[in-house]
């Protein structure tokens, strides 16, 4: 493989703006791909792929190249020598790459490798904490964390069937695999841009992660039904639960960022979802309004995101211990505020995007022990981990309220 200069630069730069000034990964590739009209879809592949692929061994190759935190720009170029030589890459002969000791980076790799923190490349506290809670599956689910996600399509119903968005796809030459016991996803065989398919313009998927596409089909819903999605981001299910309802009846998709909302109302549109209705939370009268009212209630907490990982590698270095306490104070008050939005007989899911069973099965035991909990019979619940799975880390519980 022969390295360009101007795509090499492109990668540093990502990393300093993502390791030195706290900027998210997805936001700088995003960017980064923009940056020259010349490049072809190899070259935007080689950027996003070797920027991810540092960010998701920082660690590793910290300590195997002997730099620390703030990475300087030389530090940087060393960083990228122990990925291509771990790699097996020939490094060309520039002034910005000093020598490189290739048997000593392998050699240290193989020494390395044999210590779980250095190994999957990740902070103490939080190999600690899965240790902690998952136990023997940590090592397991950690490795399945570190590896690159599948791109997986939900086929929109509203305007199509799977099998006839596979046949769109394939004339548009890409290829696509069924996913057994998912019914309305599509895997790409290989990673390509969907973005830019007449099919995706016309609305006829929306990219979606297996795991994630199991929620809203646990919620059980029927045409007619008032759904409340109260933490629906930009929306994808929103949008997935709007297609199972056939567009009969109400979604209303809230959130406390107007933002996020605004990115919904634009997908909906194009996905010919006609029957959600978004509404910001301003303060706790946007939520007591709907007490009692709903026949369903899907609160996707906000959680570590450590089920994610996958797919947001750079969380690892963001996360921090006190946010993780911070977080599931703020996952019990949702359960207790929003589920009195249920009305009697209705159904309420609980989901993250977590593998803890403290921000998981946890948080529902404790939920049900309280007052506003004991108005509630658990039905069943789901662990999706990724190890198991081959996608996202997930939970999901399904609550009835007593008639």
């Amino acid at each position: 493989m022969r390295l360009h200069r101007n795509l090499v630069f492109a990668v540093i730069d990502g990393l300093h703006q993502i390791f030195n000034e706290g900027a998210y990964a997805d936001k700088v590739v995003q960017k980064l791909l923009k940056r020259d009209k010349r490049w072809g879809s190899r070259d935007r592949g080689f950027v996003a792929e070797t920027v991810y692929e540092i960010v998701r061994w920082k660690r590793l190759y910290a300590e195997i190249a002997e730099v620390k935190e703030p990475f300087h720009r030389e530090n940087l170029w060393r960083l990228f020598a122990v990925w291509a030589t771990l790699r097996g890459i020939t490094l060309p002969d520039w002034k910005q790459i000093v020598p490189t000791p290739t048997r000593r980076i392998k050699g240290r790799f193989d020494e390395l490798s044999k210590i779980r923190k250095f190994k999957e490349s990740i902070p103490d506290w939080i190999d600690q904490l899965g240790e902690q809670e998952l136990g023997k599956l940590w090592d397991n689910e950690i490795s399945s964390l570190n590896e690159q996600a599948p791109v997986v399509l939900r086929a929109n119903t509203l305007k199509t069937t799977r099998d006839k968005l596979r046949s769109l796809l394939e004339d548009e030459n890409i290829d696509t695999e069924f996913i057994k016991g998912y019914p309305d996803a599509l895997q790409l065989i290989e990673r390509t841009n969907v973005f830019s398919t007449e099919v995706f313009k016309k609305g006829l998927f929306e990219v979606q992660d297996a795991s994630s596409q199991l929620v809203a089909n646990f919620l059980d819903v029927q045409p007619g039904q008032r759904i409340v999605d109260t933490c629906a981001g930009a929306g994808g299910k929103s949008l997935h639960l709007a297609a199972l309802m056939e567009n009969k009846g109400q979604v209303i998709a809230m959130d406390i960022y107007e933002n996020k909302l605004k990115e919904l109302k634009r997908r909906a549109r194009r996905d010919g979802a006609h029957n959600i209705e978004t509404r910001l939370i301003e303060s706790t009268k946007d939520i007591k309004k709907l007490y009692g009212k709903a026949d369903r209630i899907l609160i996707d907490a906000p959680c570590s995101g450590l089920g994610v990982l996958r797919r947001n590698p750079d969380a690892k270095w963001k996360l921090q211990p006190e946010f993780l306490d911070k977080i599931k104070n703020t996952q019990a008050e949702i359960l207790e505020n929003y589920s009195k939005m249920v009305k009697p007989g209705g159904k309420l899911v609980y989901a993250t995007c977590s593998i803890l069973p403290s921000e998981n099965q946890n948080q529902v035991k404790n939920f049900l022990s309280k007052e506003t909990g004991e108005e509630f019979i658990f039905i069943k619940d789901k662990k999706v981990l990724s190890h198991q799975s081959g996608y996202d880390g997930f939970y999901m519980a399904l609550l009835e309220k007593k008639s």
